[in-house]
């Protein structure tokens, strides 16, 4: 009897927990991109080093220097984060 009313509690638990977890957007909540986060955001993607950052109405460019010498001209659109290569 014991062990039938722990199995039926530890399924209330689950299914509210589970509950809970879909009533929860999935959808990220996107903030607008300053250049700080525009480096970041190329960094993460390419790695290397930032050499210059120009700001276009809807996005920025960042031009990264990387490890083996090439340079990269990357695009961070300021609304959403995507990362784009020139």
């Amino acid at each position: 009897m014991r062990v039938l009313l722990s199995l039926i509690f530890i399924a209330c638990v689950s299914f509210a927990s589970n509950s809970q977890a879909s009533a929860t957007p999935t959808k990220k909540v996107n903030q607008p991109v300053d250049k700080k986060k525009a480096v970041i955001l190329a960094k993460q993607s390419i790695g290397g080093k930032t050499l210059k950052i120009t700001e276009k109405p809807e996005f920025y460019t960042v031009r990264i220097l990387k490890s083996d010498g090439h340079v990269v001209d990357l695009h961070i659109n300021k609304k959403t984060g995507e990362v784009k290569k020139d």
